[in-house]
């Protein structure tokens, strides 16, 4: 590594955070959220996002350490509640019950649907693997896509029609649950 930022680096760890984060592969929830919401704080939602997931990367070993987890415990914890989400999306049953419409800009949208058990667990790798100065700019520049794609949801609801939604929530409704049992089924050995 000659320079400070390596271009492939950043490249390499945008496309990973980006498939892992899959913000597009979300819109049918995130319209769901703003559906409930009335509202999704694009800004607040980023923001959170972005600064959970530069934590993580910094202290998120030890922090589930100090705490008495391990990164399994906490993909477990996060593939529960990705779980309910799709259970939510594919029956149309409202598990989580209806809070202040502010919150679901931080809890589910920001964790764990953006910065969740997944992504958290994929930063540690990452740390191994790649520079730090380079993972904080894949993740910035993920941030930035999250938040064009939250702002624009209302455009994006429009584009699909409420039976386009219908069928997008229903699909990725079935592929957020396989994410979740393929999370559990890593981490418990099953």
């Amino acid at each position: 590594m000659n320079s400070f930022f390596n271009f492939n680096e950043i490249l390499s760890v945008t496309m990973i955070l980006f498939a892992i984060i899959d913000i597009l592969g979300s819109i049918p929830v995130i319209v769901q959220l703003r559906q409930k919401a009335g509202h999704i704080q694009s800004e607040k939602a980023s923001f959170v996002a972005l600064v959970l997931m530069i934590i993580f990367l910094f202290v998120g070993e030890a922090l589930l350490k100090i705490i008495g987890l391990d990164i399994s415990s906490f993909a477990i914890a996060g593939s529960l509640v990705i779980f309910f989400i799709a259970m939510e999306m594919i029956l149309g049953i409202n598990f989580f019950k209806e809070e202040i419409p502010e919150t679901v800009s931080i809890v589910p949208l920001a964790f764990p649907l953006i910065a969740g058990a997944g992504t958290m667990t994929t930063l540690l790798s990452l740390k191994s693997e790649y520079a730090t100065q380079n993972i904080v700019v894949g993740i910035v520049l993920n941030m930035l896509f999250v938040y064009i794609i939250l702002k624009n949801t209302l455009r994006l609801e429009k584009l699909f029609g409420t039976t386009g939604l219908h069928i997008l929530r229903k699909a990725f409704g079935i592929i957020l649950l396989a994410i979740a049992i393929k999370l559990f089924r890593t981490n418990t050995g099953l």
